[in-house]
């Protein structure tokens, strides 16, 4: 018996447990659409009449997304990858994302392309792991630096010892998971790939330039989008807004963050300073942009990616 066979019945059971949460957060998410039609309605009315250069500007902000992904992806990696496939595989795997569990349709698109690129089944994985811990360091950095510059915007809840005690008890479990001889080993690997990275500056530079990058665009996008429905919010303030819920949403691994993105973002913009309708307007602009339109142009040129064997 295979370690692939051995592995299954884990890879099902995860898969049925993502489905099942997935599910669960797409029927709350209806419930609470037809709770707030009216809100919602009105927003999709506003967005229609919304300024069409700032929506031209949120939309090149998006396509560049998919470069800068790709640029982080090549500094994470110290062998040169083909830059046409790898900008298309960044182009699927957010196609990917939006139809699987968080993370995993976007993974599996890139351990594949990069396997395909002659990187051992490890070292591919070592890579993702590289790229995403960039990504989540800057994104905290650029909380940190937002939160400095809009004091006030984000207010840290008070902890309980109930809460304390469980932070600890998770940190003591994820300290002993560490220990682990594998976990070890894994972390060894990762460590030893990070150094070569940085050993060579146009990777370093590759690597933490595009996850920059690719977190401001993101940012770009929906402030663009508050311009164009003319929201009373400054572009710091969306900006961190957008980077806190987006994170926050993170925790529930949606396709695409489909429903759990989309309250989050509203939440946050009404308590933020906007209206209801208009923080519907601009989720729903910056949801368009990001999701809805690439999804099917994703899913072709991914299905163009397995044809041709780039995957």
């Amino acid at each position: 018996m295979t370690s692939e066979q051995v592995l299954a019945p884990s890879h099902r059971r995860r898969a049925y447990w993502h489905t099942a949460l997935t599910l669960a957060v797409l029927v709350g998410a209806g419930y609470l659409a037809r709770r707030h039609w009216p809100v919602l309605e009105t927003g999709a009315v506003r967005l229609a009449v919304a300024d069409q250069g700032w929506l031209l500007v949120a939309a090149s902000a998006a396509a560049m997304t998919w470069l800068c992904s790709a640029l982080a992806q090549q500094g994470a990696v110290t062998a040169r990858l083909p830059p046409g496939r790898l900008v298309a595989a960044q182009f699927a795997a957010c196609a990917a994302n939006h139809v699987l569990p968080a993370g995993l349709g976007a993974g599996a698109v890139n351990l594949r392309f990069l396997m395909r690129c002659g990187m051992s089944a490890g070292r591919a994985a070592t890579a993702l792991a590289v790229k995403a811990s960039a990504g989540g360091m800057v994104r905290g950095a650029l909380i940190a630096v937002l939160v400095l510059a809009c004091p006030g915007v984000l207010l840290v809840p008070s902890l309980s010892g109930g809460c304390v005690a469980v932070v600890i008890l998770v940190a003591c479990a994820a300290a002993v998971l560490l220990c682990s001889g594998r976990c070890r080993r894994v972390l060894a690997a990762v460590v030893a790939d990070v150094r070569a990275v940085h050993a060579r500056p146009r990777r370093a530079a590759a690597l933490w330039g595009g996850s920059l990058a690719f977190a401001v665009l993101h940012c770009a996008v929906l402030i663009a989008v508050t311009q164009a429905v003319a929201l009373p919010l400054s572009p710091a303030r969306v900006a961190l807004l957008y980077l806190a819920a987006s994170s926050a949403a993170a925790l529930l691994p949606t396709p695409g963050g489909l429903g759990s993105l989309d309250a989050a973002l509203a939440l946050a913009l009404t308590a933020g300073g906007a209206p209801a309708s208009g923080a519907a307007s601009a989720v729903l602009g910056y949801r368009l942009l990001t999701m809805w339109l690439p999804l099917v142009p994703g899913l072709l040129v991914l299905g163009l990616l397995i044809r041709r064997k780039a995957l």
